[in-house]
């Protein structure tokens, strides 16, 4: 022993035993310490506190193997600047390492009651892998220089703490716990992370929120996925993540979004790559992902979302700057709402089966998509069907929306599809079979319309609704019965738009028949009176829209006013030789408003000839005008 109480240099301790003595020199050549069964933590503490000089031609280093810990290992802020080694240990107490600083710490295999490391930094990593924990493990504002990996440990926290408390970390490598079970919560608020955070294969169990890391900063990607189950919700409010978040064959629950906890709550985040879901996703509960930002895309195609009596899916103000996918079997039992989303490539539910929530205090709303913005298509096609109302109001797609051989189980008189104040560049609504409830496209505007008759809705609102092609082109008659199907009756802009259609496209014929069809059924709603006048009117001279028939009308009138003069002429009036009465040329001077022959003034009717006579000439100054604005059509082509 020294004059100042140490030892010389290489020599332990005195009364140390075999076994702390072999710890001792196993530590100076940096080998693995595996032939001792227990060892006190205080000559763990004494080695790593006053180490000895190393062998020369050796590094030194704490490597145990196989031991018993027993006492509490304190090395609260510590500098340990060499690697510290356990494998298959066993500790009884938990280490406190509360303001450390290690060159490395790996504990692997082993058995401990718990980790205290607040405010530590390891400059290269830290492991605990394979680990059995009963207690929590705390890595709160720590430092880790490297990666820090949890793969495979089994961590049990203690009644309402968490199994791993590790907010304000900064990792400056990846975080992985890939095949960890956490039966408690993990905190992970605050965290940085400068590559990937793995939780590949990990299951978390118990109360409470499972995964609470809310504000998490992740430059790279976060997996959460190849079987990667939480029995309880995530908390992803506000974080950042660089790169992709993978879901898949993930199975996520929560406690339903009715009672405000989803089961992923990815709200406000700010994803820099994709959303990868895109096999064998399961949640149960309300998948949120509302007012977030996803550079990429967003795939869910073959996922189950099921929350039955609510929200399966919130992502209102979602902006995706790729596609929004749910192609190929995505199943949601609960809403799937987009309002307001933004999306800069396709909405895509081709082959969705989506199911309204059941329940009295619920809505029958399947899909709902108020005010979504969508760059290029918006497919609710080839497959996709809807249990429960689609609601699509307000939305503007920049190319098509997509309804061929979809089907929309919704209630007779109930809203099967909401299109009102739409815009698209093409509408298309041949259904997979003609909806039950009605479908409103009210005050919407698109470009082509493409349809099909043997599957028109049962009720159709059309009311300002405005396009500028119909596919396929029917003659008037045979597009006429789809204008007739609003359940609130008859609305005259449905046949002024389809009119003005043909006129654009040439065929007058069906413009006329459209516009005639308009007023036969506005006589319905008028009262006695005026349905005799409007009765009269289209049996004459069709409103205006059959002028050929007042041609024919004014001939009749003619032959019978030729006939009827020629057999009681009128007799001559006023002073004078009057011209030669002719019967043809009063007639023609009685009926035609706009010409003057002279017989008319020259010859004054007597008795019953004067009715005769006013009967033409309301006769003639109807059906003329009627032939005159018949003429005036053609000739402008309008």
């Amino acid at each position: 022993m020294t004059t100042d109480g140490h030892p010389p240099d290489g020599d332990a301790p005195d009364g140390w035993g075999p076994h702390a003595l072999r710890v001792w020199e196993a530590y100076r050549r940096g080998e693995w310490c595996d032939d001792v069964p227990e060892v006190h933590a205080a000559v763990l503490r004494r080695v790593l506190l006053a180490p000895p000089p190393p062998v020369p031609g050796h590094l030194a280093r704490l490597r145990l193997r196989g031991a018993r810990v027993t006492g509490t290992l304190d090395l609260t802020e510590a500098d340990i600047v060499c690697a510290v080694r356990l494998h298959r240990c066993v500790l009884d107490e938990a280490p406190r390492l509360d303001g450390a600083r290690f060159g490395a710490l790996e504990l692997r295999d082993c058995d401990l009651p718990g980790l205290s490391a607040v405010g530590a930094r390891f400059d290269r990593e830290c492991a605990l892998l394979d680990c059995r924990i009963d207690g929590t493990v705390t890595l709160r504002s720590s430092t880790v220089g490297a990666g820090l990996a949890l793969d495979r440990s089994v961590l049990t926290a203690p009644v309402d703490s968490p199994a791993l408390d590790a907010e304000s970390l900064s990792v400056e490598e990846d975080f992985s716990a890939d095949g960890t079970t956490c039966t408690g919560p993990v905190h992970l608020s605050s965290s940085q992370v400068r590559n990937t955070v793995g939780f590949r294969g990990a299951r978390l169990r118990g109360p409470g929120v499972h995964l609470q890391a809310p504000e998490l900063h992740v430059d790279g990607g976060l997996y959460l996925d190849r079987g990667f189950t939480s029995e309880g919700p995530i908390n992803l409010y506000g974080a950042s993540i660089g790169g992709s978040v993978h879901l898949e064959d993930a199975t996520l629950t929560g406690t339903g979004q009715r009672r405000g906890e989803p089961a992923l709550q990815l709200l406000c985040a700010t994803v820099g790559g994709d959303i990868q879901a895109g096999r064998g996703l399961t949640v149960r509960g309300c998948l949120e992902l509302r007012d977030s930002s996803v550079r990429g895309t967003v795939t869910l195609k073959r996922a189950l979302l099921d929350n039955p009596r609510g929200d399966a899916l919130k992502a209102d103000r979602l902006h995706v700057g790729g596609n929004l996918n749910f192609r190929g079997g995505f199943v949601s039992r609960g809403t799937v709402d987009l309002c307001d989303a933004r999306i800069g490539g396709s909405i895509l539910f081709e082959g969705a089966d989506l199911t309204a929530p059941a329940g009295e205090d619920t809505t029958d709303t399947a899909l709902r998509a108020h005010g979504a913005e969508v760059g290029a298509e918006f497919n609710c096609c080839n497959g996709f069907t809807a249990h429960g109302r689609v609601a699509v109001g307000g939305v503007t797609v920049r190319a098509r929306l997509c309804f061929r051989g979809a089907r929309i189980d919704a209630r007779a008189g109930k809203r099967a599809l909401t299109c009102r104040r739409s815009t698209a560049a093409e509408l298309v609504l041949s259904f997979g079979e003609a909806p039950e409830g009605i479908v409103d496209l009210s005050h919407s505007r698109v470009g082509v319309l493409r349809d099909d008759p043997a599957t028109w809705p049962r009720a159709l609102v059309l009311d300002g609704f405005r396009y500028d092609g119909v596919q396929p082109v029917l003659p008037a008659r045979d597009r006429l019965p789809w204008l007739d199907r609003d359940p609130d009756g008859f609305v005259p802009q449905p046949y002024e738009q389809l009119g003005a259609h043909y006129r654009h496209h040439g065929r007058d014929a069906d413009a006329r028949t459209v516009l005639l069809a308009r007023q036969r059924r506005l006589r319905r709603t008028l009262s006695r009176p005026s349905r005799a006048w409007s009765l009269l009117q289209d049996a004459t001279v069709g409103y205006g829209y059959r002028p050929q028939r007042a041609v024919w009308l004014l001939a009749a009138l003619f032959a019978a006013g030729t006939a009827l003069f020629a057999a009681d002429p009128p007799a001559p009036s006023g002073d004078g030789t009057p011209p030669g009465f002719q019967p043809a040329i009063y007639t023609l001077d009685v009926l035609i408003p706009v010409v003057d022959f002279g017989q008319q003034a020259a010859y004054a009717p007597h008795g019953a000839l004067r009715w005769a006579v006013v009967a033409l000439i309301a006769a003639g100054w109807l059906l003329a005008t009627t032939v005159a604005t018949g003429l005036n059509r053609v000739l402008r082509r309008n």
